[in-house]
């Protein structure tokens, strides 16, 4: 059975956006998929979130795959630096790694984005690795996307109009990722 994990970003749960449509979508196909709560925006950093996950790393194997929304991407790269194994693929969707010059988001987020990543370590524990970015992300630059495609070694999938993949932007499904998560399976 293929382990799937899902993370939410800062001021989210794993109800909203498309995170309850993939879950499903998934669990019909067989998959066992994981969607902890964080906390967020109180009690907010990154050792919070690493206790939380303390619950679920058991299930990450050589077959996992994780999916990361916003700042989910910026806890699964930390999340990978201290594994001891190989997952199957990670997906990052409107994903980050530095501050967004945005004072709601960067003070939560700081534990998370200022540090260094071991990309050497992060490389060797995933096969591989996709990197969702919209044209017109009202909260995430597209640089911010493109700077952890250049440190993984992959191409930023662009797609247009797609604003923060939340529902706000019509991000209540998202067939692509989807159809991407099932050619990993």
């Amino acid at each position: 059975m293929v382990n799937i994990f899902i993370i939410h970003g800062a001021y989210g749960n794993p109800e909203e956006n498309w995170i309850p449509w993939l879950k499903s979508k998934l669990e019909k196909i067989g998959c066992r998929v994981f969607a902890p709560k964080f906390p967020t925006p109180e009690n907010q950093c990154l050792d919070n979130w690493i206790k939380v996950f303390e619950d679920y790393k058991q299930y990450l194997d050589e077959e996992s795959i994780v999916i990361g929304h916003s700042l989910g991407p910026a806890f699964i790269l930390s999340a990978l630096e201290s594994i001891d194994r190989k997952i199957k693929a990670a997906f990052f969707i409107s994903g980050f790694i530095s501050f967004l010059n945005n004072p709601d988001f960067d003070i939560i987020n700081k534990t998370f984005v200022d540090k260094k990543f071991n990309w050497q370590k992060i490389r060797q524990n995933c096969k591989n690795f996709y990197i969702f970015h919209s044209d017109n992300d009202p909260y995430v630059p597209l640089d911010k996307a493109e700077d952890i495609a250049k440190n993984l070694g992959v191409d930023v999938i662009l797609i247009k109009n797609a604003g923060h993949f939340n529902s706000e932007a019509g991000y209540t499904k998202f067939r692509m990722l989807l159809d991407k998560i099932k050619h990993e399976i």
